[in-house]
C-alpha cells in the first residue's frame, strides 16, 4: 500500500486482513485496571460514539456499515436506533461516519448523520426520534446537504454542533494522492474544509451571516475553514469553545490544528501546500504566507492516521482535565497535550497507564461529558484515570 493512501484507509477492508489491520499484531488489548474500563464489546466496526446532552444512561454508537446502536448498562439493545445499511456504501473510508444530536434534542428529537450513499457521495441527513426513545423513525429523513465525492477516500465524516448552535461538518479533500484537483485550496468546492451551517434558520438550512467567506463571490458561503486534507475527527472544548482539528496526513506527517473560540473562521490550514509544517511539493513553490501551522505533529514512524479526540472535561479522570486526548489508528497509543497561550505543551504518552489499544477510530463524549475510546475491533472503553 502506498504511504499516501494509508490516511483513512485506517478504516478499510479489515475483513480481508489487508491494509491497516497489519499495523498492529495485538490480539487482545492490555488495559491496566483503573485507567480504561471496558464498557462493551462485540460491536461491528464502530467509528463514532456520542449521546444527547444530559443523557447519562445511553451511548449511541455508529457502526460503519450503516447502523446506530444504543448501549445501555454495558449491553447493546437488540433493535438498532437507526438502520440505513441499504442506503449506505461502506468499506474503506466510506460508510456511516458521523452523528450529532441537536442541542434541543430533548424537545425536537432531531439528530443528523453523515454517510456515504450508494453512489459514493456524502449525504447529511436529519432524522427524528420516534415515540420510543431508543428507536428513530426512518421515515422522517430530511436531506440537508449533498456533496459529490470524486474518489473513494478522504470523505471526512465528523458532525458537531458548536457552542454557537451551528452545525459544523468535516469534509476531506475528495481523495486520491496529493489532492490532484487542489480542492483543499479552493474553498468554492466544499471539499478539504470544515463547513458551518444553521439548520434552525432555513430549509433545509441557512448560511450564517457571519461565516467568514459569505461575501466572497467565488468561495462557497458554507465554508468555515479550509486547507484540510481529511479532518476525520474534530471537537469543541465544551468549557472554552476552542476547536481542535486532527487532520490525517499523507506521506509523512499527522497533525493537530487549533482554532480558538475567539476566531471568526476563514483559516487556511495549508494542505496541499504543506503537510504539517513541511512543504509538500517544494518544486512547485511553497508560499506559507497566511497559512495556519499545526500546534502538534508527529511522523509516520509513530503511526499512519491520526484519530482526533476531545479535551477532557469529565469527573472520572481528574488528572486529565483540560488535556486534549488523541490517538493513531496504526499506533496502539493514546497521548494528550494541553494548550497554553496558543501553544501545545506537555505532550504525554499514556501507554503505561492505558495499555495498548489497537485500531482506535474515534473518541466520544457521553451526555454528561465523560470520555470514551472507540476501537474498530468492536470495543468501547471509558476513561477512568484515578
Amino acid at each position: 500500500m502506498k504511504p499516501a493512501t494509508r490516511s483513512l484507509r485506517a478504516l478499510l477492508a479489515l475483513s480481508t486482513g489487508a491494509g491497516v489491520a497489519s499495523c498492529s499484531d495485538e490480539a487482545s488489548p492490555v488495559v491496566p485496571e483503573g485507567s480504561l474500563e471496558l464498557v462493551v464489546e462485540g460491536l461491528e466496526s464502530p467509528v463514532h460514539l456520542t449521546a444527547p446532552a444530559g443523557d447519562d444512561e445511553r451511548l449511541f454508537v455508529v457502526e460503519q456499515a450503516g447502523r446506530i446502536v444504543v448501549v445501555r448498562d454495558g449491553a447493546v439493545l437488540s433493535t438498532p436506533f437507526l438502520d440505513i445499511v441499504s442506503l449506505t456504501s461502506s468499506g474503506g473510508e466510506r460508510g456511516l461516519l458521523g452523528l450529532a444530536f441537536h442541542p434541543d434534542y430533548a424537545t425536537n428529537g432531531w439528530f443528523f448523520v453523515n454517510h456515504t450513499d450508494t453512489g459514493g457521495d456524502t449525504r447529511i441527513v436529519r432524522y427524528t426520534a420516534s415515540a420510543d426513545p431508543d428507536i428513530a423513525d426512518p421515515g422522517t429523513a430530511e436531506p440537508i446537504l449533498s456533496v459529490d465525492q470524486p474518489f473513494a477516500n478522504h470523505n471526512g465524516g465528523q458532525l458537531a454542533f458548536g457552542p454557537d448552535g451551528m452545525l459544523y461538518i468535516g469534509m476531506g479533500d475528495g481523495g486520491d494522492e496529493g489532492d490532484p484537483r487542489n480542492h483543499a485550496q479552493r474553498p468554492e468546492t466544499l471539499l478539504g474544509s470544515i463547513l458551518r451551517i444553521d439548520i434552525d434558520a432555513g430549509s433545509p438550512y441557512a448560511v450564517p451571516s457571519d461565516n467568514p467567506l459569505v461575501d466572497d463571490p467565488v468561495a462557497a458561503p458554507e465554508t468555515w475553514a479550509y486547507g484540510l486534507r481529511n479532518p476525520w475527527r474534530f471537537s469543541f472544548d465544551r468549557q472554552t469553545g476552542d476547536l481542535y482539528i486532527a487532520d490525517v496526513g499523507q506521506r509523512s506527517v499527522e497533525e493537530v490544528s487549533f482554532q480558538p473560540a475567539s476566531s471568526g473562521g476563514g483559516e487556511n490550514y495549508g494542505w496541499r501546500i504543506m503537510e504539517g509544517t513541511e512543504c509538500f511539493q517544494p518544486s512547485s513553490g511553497c508560499d506559507t504566507a497566511g497559512l495556519v501551522q499545526p500546534v502538534h505533529e508527529y511522523g509516520h514512524s509513530d503511526g499512519c492516521s491520526i484519530t482526533g479526540g476531545h479535551v477532557y472535561r469529565g469527573t472520572l479522570g481528574p488528572t486529565l482535565v483540560g488535556r486534549y486526548l488523541f490517538a493513531d489508528y496504526c499506533g496502539t497509543w493514546i497521548r494528550s497535550l494541553r494548550m497554553s497561550g496558543g501553544v501545545a505543551v506537555d505532550v504525554v504518552d499514556h501507554t503505561a497507564d492505558f495499555g495498548d489499544v489497537a485500531e482506535i477510530t474515534s473518541f466520544g463524549e457521553d451526555g454528561v461529558g465523560e470520555l470514551y475510546v472507540v476501537s474498530h475491533r468492536g470495543r468501547i472503553y471509558r476513561v477512568v484515570v484515578p
